[in-house]
C-alpha cells in the first residue's frame, strides 16, 4: 500500500541533503575555466594549405562555408613543359550562427588546412557578425595546440600459438560420424 506524500517527503529531502553542501560554481568572466586539451572551440584555418577543392563546403550538413576563388595559370618550367593552373582562395568564410560543430569539415580536408581551436570566446551582439572571414580565421591557429605524441605501441609483436585443439563435447573431427549420421546413410530412400 502506497503512503501518501511519500514522494513529497523524499524530494525534500534530497533539496535539504543539496542545501547543506557548498556550491561549487565557477567564476567564469574572472576565472578561465581549465579546458581538455581536445576541447571544441572554433574552426581556424591555415590559409596556405587550402587549396579552394570544396570538400569542406560539400561535406557540411548546415551549409556554413562559404568559399569563392579563381584559377591562375603558372608560366611552364621547362621547354616541353605545358602551363599549370591552380585555384587561387578569395574568400573563405564559416558562418557560426549555422555551424553546429560536427567537424566533418576538419576531418574531409585532405590538405589539413582546417584545425579545431579551443577558443570558445567569441560572442557577438549582432547575429550578423558570427560569419567570420579567412583573416579571422587565421588569427584563431595560433591557439590551436600541437598535436597529441603519436603512440609508438608495442616494440615486437609476438605470434600467438593457438596450441592443440581440444575436442569439445559435440564436435565431429574429420571422417567421424555425429551420433545421427549413422542412421540417416543405412536408412533407404523413398522417392514416393
Amino acid at each position: 500500500m502506497a503512503v501518501p506524500g511519500k514522494g513529497l517527503i523524499d524530494g525534500l529531502k534530497v533539496t535539504a541533503k543539496t542545501l547543506s553542501r557548498r556550491s561549487v560554481t565557477e567564476q567564469y568572466p574572472d576565472v578561465q575555466p581549465e579546458l581538455p586539451p581536445r576541447s571544441r572551440g572554433v574552426i581556424a584555418l591555415m590559409e596556405e594549405n587550402c587549396t579552394s577543392c570544396m570538400l569542406c563546403a560539400r561535406e557540411c550538413p548546415s551549409w556554413c562555408i562559404y568559399i569563392d576563388s579563381h584559377t591562375e595559370t603558372a608560366p611552364s618550367v621547362g621547354e616541353q613543359a605545358r602551363e599549370r593552373s591552380r585555384n587561387v582562395l578569395d574568400r573563405f568564410a564559416i558562418d557560426f550562427s549555422l555551424c553546429m560543430y560536427c567537424g566533418i569539415c576538419i576531418e574531409a580536408c585532405p590538405f589539413d588546412a582546417l584545425f579545431w581551436s579551443p577558443e570558445f570566446e567569441y560572442a557577438e551582439t549582432d547575429l550578423r557578425n558570427l560569419t567570420h572571414e579567412k583573416d579571422r580565421l587565421r588569427d584563431w591557429m595560433w591557439t590551436v595546440p600541437a598535436p597529441q605524441p603519436i603512440d609508438p605501441g608495442p616494440s615486437v609483436i609476438e605470434p600467438i600459438d593457438p596450441g592443440p585443439r581440444s575436442a569439445r563435447p559435440g564436435d565431429a573431427g574429420p571422417g567421424d560420424a555425429g551420433p545421427g549420421d549413422a542412421a540417416r546413410v543405412d536408412e533407404p530412400r523413398s522417392d514416393g
